[in-house]
């Protein structure tokens, strides 16, 4: 009886410890901090005089690029990837301190680079030379952050001429001037009655014609700013705050504005935030977080959470649905659309295991499915999708329907990568830029 017991207590042992471990687990995937690790660096001197300001060829200066189809229009990429890349700099100190992690993606106008960090009380913008890694300017503000998957902002900034807008994760939208980052304007969302979300305020500012526009929630679902004052000019919608980026769409030769929240998929007016028609969507915790791929009069959206994804045909007064499968199951890894067909990550992005798949848009059929790249992000260039799974390694992937085509893959092109590496890479005047919490690193792609 004696040893029974004992083998009973032992049992109930491993299983508590299992399950606080899993507890541990899965408090730090929905509320932790990821804490930096790697070199850290102190934020080195300011470069001595301002460079004049440049654009290029192939700039990146918002979220997915200039079209919002996560592809950039450099050409004559490197694709023989056996003695890896040139790496031209690197920095490590977009973070300060061991809990400021912060995700946001670079972008990049000519010689501009702008990237948010964070230290212990601020949000940080970093404008950085993006061919040499020299710092060009700072900018600050104080800002309060809730700690879930750390205070640095989320939202990637949008680069409008010699301006540049950024998105912190406690809802300020802020105007800096490109040329010496002074600050122009700030605004905080929760001021017209936006809810900052569970995991912080994170889509990326939408600069079109006069106006920036962002989601707030609460009381003012959609909020668009003065691009020039930072006064409000509209607010449209109540409830739960997504996610993704706004994007725009062609409907009918009319401009319209397609806004994924966290019940579903909106089509607003721009010019005074009308909402047109709405398709439900409502993920669980609310992440729609993924952003619309638009093809003719198509959308096409996908969430995790088993929620899968659908194609719908739009009009200006309303929808219908094309398709709805559980093919693709995004969380908050965007898919890239190619001659007809999705190929992107599906499955959660918690830890570096999913599917890379290929998916018919016009019918949502599966055409292939590899879990050979982990689990990750990706980006489009020159015939080539170059993803970065979750532990910073690189592959070069042909696209092809017929079947999973690796064309190359660069290992730890990230250095001390212990976390999830969720920040997608952006390629930019034949440069490719990855970014993993403090650190960002350029390698030469062409």
């Amino acid at each position: 009886m004696k040893k029974r017991t004992k083998i009973i207590l032992v049992i109930a042992s491993i299983i508590l410890v299992i399950a606080v471990y899993l507890g541990y687990q899965i408090y730090n995937m929905v509320m932790g901090s990821e804490p930096i690790s790697g070199k850290q660096e102190t934020i080195p001197t300011k470069t001595t005089s301002l460079p004049p300001l440049t654009k290029g060829t192939a700039d990146w200066p918002n979220w997915r690029g200039a079209n919002f189809e996560g592809k950039s229009a450099t050409t004559g990429i490197k694709t023989d990837w056996s003695s890896g890349l040139v790496k031209l700099w690197s920095v490590n100190y977009l973070c300060q301190n061991k809990s400021t992690a912060a995700w946001s993606t670079p972008v990049v106008q000519g010689n501009r680079l702008i990237v948010p960090g964070r230290d212990r009380k601020n949000d940080l913008v970093f404008c950085i030379n993006a061919d040499n890694g020299e710092l060009i300017w700072t900018g600050s503000y104080e800002a309060n952050a809730e700690s879930s998957h750390g205070p640095g902002s989320r939202a990637t900034p949008f680069i409008d001429n010699d301006r540049v807008y950024t998105f912190g994760r406690s809802g300020d939208l802020v105007c800096w001037q490109l040329e010496d980052g002074k600050l122009l304007w700030r605004k905080n969302v929760k001021d017209a009655g936006g809810v900052e979300p569970s995991w912080g305020f994170s889509t990326t500012p939408l600069v079109f014609e006069d106006k920036v526009i962002v989601q707030g929630g609460g009381k003012a679902l959609v909020i668009a700013y003065d691009k020039l004052t930072g006064e409000i000019r509209w607010k449209s919608m109540e409830g739960e705050v997504g996610y993704a980026a706004a994007i725009t769409m062609n409907i009918e030769n009319e401009t319209k504005l397609i806004i994924y929240h966290g019940k579903g998929l909106s089509c607003l007016n721009p010019s005074d935030g009308k909402p047109l028609w709405t398709a439900p969507w409502p993920t669980e915790y609310c992440v729609n977080a993924t952003t619309p791929i638009v093809h003719n009069d198509v959308i096409f959206h996908t969430s995790g959470y088993k929620m899968g994804c659908e194609a719908i045909k739009v009009t200006k007064s309303g929808y219908s649905v094309l398709w709805k499968n559980n093919s693709m199951e995004a969380q908050h890894s965007d898919p890239v659309l190619i001659d007809g067909c999705i190929y992107g990550y599906s499955g959660e992005s918690g830890r570096n295991v999913g599917q890379f798949k290929c998916i018919e848009l016009s019918t949502g059929k599966e055409m292939w499915s590899t879990n050979s790249i982990g689990q990750g992000t990706t980006t489009f260039v020159d015939g080539h999708l170059i993803c970065q799974d979750l532990k910073g390694n690189l592959f070069l992937i042909k696209p092809d329907p017929s079947a999973f085509n690796k064309v190359g893959e660069i290992k730890s092109a990230l250095a001390d990568v212990k976390n999830p590496a969720w920040t997608v890479p952006v390629v930019a005047n034949g440069k490719i830029y990855l970014r993993y919490m403090q650190q960002l690193v350029c390698y030469k792609l062409d």
